[in-house]
């Protein structure tokens, strides 16, 4: 219909005006000078954004559809000059932004974003590839593999884990997407290794048979990709308990009993995602034990997710977590959380890439080339789910080059010191505070203590039933212990709820064990110590608001309303 409109306004072609014309180019409406001026401008911008983030409400306040009102129904029939556009973001999209890169932002885990970074996305804009095999532009597949060499080596990965062997690294979108690419590989493999020997109908037969089977494992302190990959690869899932005496960390007994279980149930667990630094807690899973029990499943592949505690691995101290990994298959990690590089770049290492190649790799005849045949370089969309791929290594480039293993450690050791002493900061508040697991990688995660009811002296006589005597108020039965978790738990999400409707420091909270918790992580650049003291000050003064409008109110017979029992709380790290 827009061919025919065109043509009935006078727009001809070669073949309806009869007669050979030459084709012009249309204008560009953004031409080298004005791409310059415009791209000049755009860098003034995000300066200003970035020097004023402190002072912005982190948390955007909008209602749910406000952009749909301030923008037209389409777009502009002819083109707009830049200034137009660019004046649209501080009205239009400001107003809708959270700002992770500000240092109130103290929620989930930092999205870190730096300048080398965002130069390392300017670049790899203008010299955009679909980048699928070595030939479409042999320099974006080479330098993924050197960076994610040197990262590999900085992080103190077992060499199992480097190019120059038989696994290597490879640059995927997220760290789910990481899980996802690698259970579908573990499917594969133990389907294959299973009918091993059989041929034909008999081994399509025993594939189908062992696929109803299949079961993938995480904890319960993993995060949810693992299950949401489960449901993608058409395999169960099941999670393995935890417990607050480990700390919320996988163990291998806890582990070895639930692959029992399956076993028991005639299911075949065939993966499982192990954690260095869960969601919830920043908990660490029992690598040594759990390499133990692996050594009595070897068909089990075994995923180390440490999407944001891994960056902490550049630090010495921290590089004994990876004495145990040349026992698992993979590891993933997310540069774009806690290592000063922009979404996305997310790091996935396996033992042996032909696992991932045997699993994903399918060559039409379109696809295949000379360099390809040969064997002799490395095609990535082999290494994962989707064909095409973007440039995203030349960012890690910049970010590695620009701040040197020097500058890495520096930053992950700051937000460390800052995690300390937020910590000593809560505890000085015992009162107050509890922390439910010890600090780790920056991550203190608390609940709100009740206050105990205030004793008053009874006016009840002697002889009479006393409402407000321990008797009655079960202070010591396991009522009193559950009704004081029902309490804590509703007033530290009332404390967190208030705090995030104000705007002035962005939290997130969760639920782990039972226990409602606030999660406080200050590691993103931007991250200072004042910052950190504000936050803990906001704290305290909103917890102590809430708690004097819970204070009991006392009855004329002197029995106080509503009193709060006592137990023992949470443990204090």
């Amino acid at each position: 219909m827009e061919h025919a409109k065109d043509v009935a306004n006078g727009a001809q072609t070669p073949q309806s005006s009869g007669q050979h014309t030459s084709i012009n180019k249309p204008q560009d409406p953004m031409d080298s000078t004005k791409f310059r001026e415009a791209a000049h401008a755009a860098v003034d911008e995000i300066i200003n954004y970035y020097d004023t983030l402190p002072s912005r409400r982190v948390l955007s306040s909008v209602e749910p559809g406000y952009l749909r009102s301030l923008l037209p129904s389409g777009p502009p029939e002819d083109p707009e000059p830049w200034h137009e556009i660019q004046k649209d973001i501080e009205s239009k999209i400001m107003p809708g932004l959270t700002h992770w890169q500000s240092p109130n932002f103290m929620a989930f885990f930092p999205a870190s974003s730096t300048y080398p970074g965002m130069l390392g996305e300017l670049y790899s804009a203008a010299f955009t590839a679909p980048a699928f095999n070595w030939l479409c532009s042999p320099a974006i597949t080479e330098l993924e593999t050197v960076v994610l060499d040197w990262l590999a080596k900085l992080l103190n990965l077992p060499d199992c884990y480097l190019s120059r062997g038989e696994g290597g690294g490879v640059i995927q979108g997220s760290a789910s997407e990481a899980v996802v690419t690698v259970m579908v590989a573990a499917r594969e493999r133990y389907l294959r290794e299973k009918s091993e020997g059989l041929e034909g109908e008999a081994r399509e037969d025993k594939i189908a048979h062992l696929r109803g089977k299949l079961v993938a494992l995480g904890s319960e302190q993993a995060h949810s990709s693992t299950h949401k990959a489960a449901n993608i690869a058409g395999t169960r899932y099941r999670s393995v308990p935890v417990h607050l005496e480990d700390d919320f960390a996988l163990t291998g007994r806890g582990l070895r009993k639930t692959i029992e279980d399956c076993k028991a149930k005639g299911q075949e667990p065939f993966y499982l995602t192990v954690s260095l630094g869960t969601t919830s807690t920043c908990a660490v899973d029992c690598f040594e034990e759990i390499a133990q029990v692996a050594k009595d499943y070897p068909s089990i592949w075994i995923h180390v997710d440490a999407a944001y505690a891994g960056a902490a691995l550049v630090c010495g101290e921290f590089q004994h977590h990876t004495a145990h990994f040349s026992a698992f298959d993979s590891f993933d990690m997310n540069m774009h959380k806690w290592l000063l590089t922009n979404f996305d770049a997310s790091c996935l290492y396996v033992k042996r890439r032909r696992d991932l190649t045997d699993a994903l790799s399918i060559t039409p005849s379109y696809l295949r080339n000379t360099f390809s045949d040969s064997g002799l370089v490395t095609d990535y969309r082999d290494w994962q789910i989707p064909l095409g791929r973007r440039f995203r290594a030349m960012k890690i480039w910049f970010v590695l080059r620009t701040y040197g293993i020097s500058g890495l450690k520096a930053h992950i050791r700051h937000h460390i010191q800052l995690g300390d002493l937020f910590h000593g900061l809560i505890k000085s508040r015992s009162d107050l505070f509890a922390v439910l697991t010890p600090p780790a990688f920056a991550l203190t995660v608390i609940t709100i203590i009740p206050r105990r009811q205030r004793r008053q002296r009874s006016s009840i006589p002697a002889d009479r039933p006393d409402p407000a005597h321990e008797a009655y108020t079960n202070d010591f039965t396991p009522d009193a212990t559950n009704q004081h978790l029902i309490d804590a738990n509703a007033l530290t999400k009332e404390v967190y709820e208030l705090v995030n409707s104000r705007g002035e420091i962005f939290l997130t909270s969760g639920v782990v064990g039972g226990v409602y918790v606030i999660r406080i992580v200050s590691a993103n650049p931007m991250a200072e110590e004042k910052y950190v003291r504000r936050a803990f000050d906001i704290l305290v003064k909103t917890a102590e608001e809430v708690l004097a409008g819970k204070e009991p109110v006392p009855r004329e017979n002197g029995v106080e309303e509503n009193p709060l029992v006592k137990m023992p709380v949470p443990r204090l790290g």
